[in-house]
């Protein structure tokens, strides 16, 4: 191997050597050391690595007297570096890793598996020495669970494997209504939640991959889930019976009423239930974006006392409630960053989430705000992916790469990437895997990612694409939303056109989009989409990952013949188009759903599958005049 490995993350420093490992069988892997999860874990990964290459190499813990029978030595050195620091070295004789913590040994065994993934089987392994250690020491994904999609436990064992694979360290699976608590079922019958035994045995799954799996219950906010339900409405901040849609749907009431004991009493009932389930001491309660609280019942006090007053009370009231269960809080920053004189009150020991997802959000300027009341900080970027369809590239890595770069400028103890849900999470599962591991990258080392190959590093570690053709289609296909020339925030302008059917076409986002524009997107996808036929995926699942974007192509160009449709017919509603355009869309539109209702069951449980499918549903009975 002539030239440095593609790896995913690039380590801080790889140097090679000249020569190569030739793995030969009857070798050893030498746990050397106390034989604990970590060295077992590593010595798993070890022997795949080495298998690739045609080896079988077998654990021990015992060096015996022929040094020349270890083909590979595992072992930790207390003191010897930072946490989850490792030194992985490959001579003509042996491979050797150390590590200067427990966490060390596994990141050391994924970078020499990816090496191995792309070794020429008569040659081995190159020589090299890799010294390696994080940026951040907290590196992780929060994943919406809320929004219609739950996964299957088949689809969140595969994404601990992932996570492992590119060297995060922590989950949270954001949470509203989807965890199966005993006492309301009314919350989430339809919803095909998490159980207890669940929590309990995907916990354990990623312990096994030394990610830690934090707890996230929302509390105050995006309670409408619940607050739909007439058992919960009394607790709600607004009662105003306008407020509410049909069947019993929240319009503008989300959120808690902050005075009502009966909302900090539900809490304790559901963090009480909730919490044993997970071996993390850490807890995400939310409390973002409250946009409700003094509109209602709270008005009078919030008039008096000050919104953000009334927010922090609550905070703290929550605060002490986690305390008590013997965890330590995070919550999302947005609403104390208004109030910011109030940012010194907040407990010292509390975690405050950064959250901003478009690419010039202020992540410095917020947390600068944060370290100065010497509060531990996460920056929070997204992956874009939600009201998109295909996602939206550009606008993901320049908001991920500012968050990583401000949050190491100001002292950030974590990167926690958000991949949300709204509107019915209709965005296909892989859509967002290039941006896991471009943050996972950013969030390793960020001086020597910044500008990764990303492309190519996806082929090789995320899609195991032979022929290189899925890294960069999916990559381009992220980027479509950007061909039909306008660029409304959080949200692609071409998702928004099947999202939102019934907003007239001469106001905004739509007013300034123009047929050309949209021909021009949907040739792009077609051709971009098109690259399919030339990958050569050895996934398990690679048919599927393959349909998800075919399918997520598909909603694009659906949505740019829908949008000419409606400029070519003086920018009418969907009504009102000629009788045969809509049945050609409605045509078209129906195998869509079929499709989507189809992919959606492989990766994801039943429920909330027609709340997300209605969405089309609606827009094809539009079509059909129904």
């Amino acid at each position: 191997m002539e030239h440095e490995p593609v790896l995913l993350p690039r380590p801080r420093e790889i140097e090679l050597r000249g020569g190569f490992l030739k793995p030969v069988p009857g070798r050893f892997v030498l746990l050397d050391g106390a034989p604990d999860a970590a060295a077992a874990r590593t010595g798993a990964i070890v022997q795949e690595a080495v298998g690739r290459l045609g080896a079988r190499w077998e654990m021990t813990a015992a060096a015996g007297r022929s040094p020349r029978l270890l083909g590979a030595v595992l072992r930790i050195v207390e003191g010897g570096g930072p946490a989850q620091a490792y030194r992985l070295e490959v001579t003509p004789e042996r491979i050797e890793i150390e590590a200067y913590g427990a966490a060390g040994l596994p990141h050391a065994a994924v970078t020499l598996r990816q090496i191995a993934r792309q070794a020429d089987p008569d040659a081995g392994l190159p020589c090299l020495e890799v010294r390696d250690a994080p940026d951040y020491p907290r590196r992780g994904l929060m994943l919406d669970i809320s929004r219609d999609r739950v996964p299957t436990m088949g689809t969140l064992r595969q994404l601990a494997d992932l996570l492992e694979e590119l060297k995060l360290n922590e989950l949270e699976l954001y949470t509203e209504h989807t965890f199966a608590y005993r006492d309301h079922r009314e919350v989430w019958e339809r919803a095909s939640p998490l159980t207890g035994e669940e929590v309990l045995e995907f916990d354990r799954a990623c312990r096994d991959r030394f990610v830690e799996l934090v707890p996230n219950q929302n509390s105050f906010g995006h309670m409408e889930r619940w607050l739909r339900h007439p058992r919960y409405r009394p607790l709600a901040e607004i009662q105003d019976p306008d407020a509410w849609g049909p069947e019993g749907e929240a319009m503008v009431c989300r959120s808690l009423c902050p005075l009502d004991p009966g909302s900090l009493a539900l809490l304790e009932e559901l963090y009480d239930e909730l919490l044993p389930h997970f071996s993390s001491r850490s807890f995400d309660v939310g409390l973002d974006e409250t946009l409700d609280v003094g509109q209602g019942r709270s008005r009078r006090a919030c008039a008096e006392r000050g919104e953000g007053r009334v927010y922090l009370d609550f905070l703290l009231e929550v605060y002490r409630r986690v305390r008590e269960r013997g965890r330590a809080m995070r919550f999302w920053g947005d609403i104390v960053l208004k109030h910011p004189e109030l940012i010194g009150e907040l407990p010292e020991d509390v975690v405050a989430l950064d959250w901003g997802y478009e690419a010039g959000h202020p992540f410095a300027e917020e947390g600068s705000r944060f370290a100065a009341a010497g509060l531990r900080w996460f920056v929070c970027p997204g992956t874009s992916s939600w009201n998109s369809f295909a996602g939206r590239t550009a606008n993901a890595l320049a908001n991920i790469r500012s968050a990583a770069e401000a949050g190491l400028a100001r002292g950030a103890a974590g990167l926690l990437l958000t991949d949300w849900g709204d509107n019915g999470h209709m965005q296909p599962p892989a859509v967002s895997l290039p941006f896991y591991a471009y943050a996972a990258a950013v969030a390793w080392c960020c001086e020597r990612n910044r500008e990764l190959d990303l492309a190519r590093a996806l082929d090789l570690h995320v899609f195991e694409d032979r022929a290189g053709a899925m890294g960069r289609m999916a990559l381009d296909l992220g980027d479509a939303y950007r061909l039909a020339g306008v660029e409304p925030a959080n949200a692609s302008a071409l998702a928004w056109i099947l999202l939102r059917p019934s907003r007239p076409f001469d106001q905004e986002p739509f007013a300034s989009l123009a047929a050309e524009a949209l021909s021009a997107a949907e040739r792009y996808v077609e051709e971009v989409v098109g690259r399919l036929g030339g990958a050569r995926s050895s996934r398990g699942d690679a048919q599927l990952l393959a349909a998800e974007y075919r399918l997520a192509a598909s909603l694009l160009a659906h949505a740019c013949e829908l949008g000419r449709a409606r400029i070519e017919a003086g920018r009418a509603a969907v009504e009102a188009l000629p009788a045969s355009a809509r049945s050609r869309l409605a045509s078209s539109l129906g195998l869509l759903i079929e499709e989507y209702r189809r992919l959606w069951l492989a990766r994801s449980r039943p429920g909330g599958l027609a709340d997300s499918a209605g969405r089309l549903d609606r827009l094809l009975r539009m079509y059909r005049g129904s």
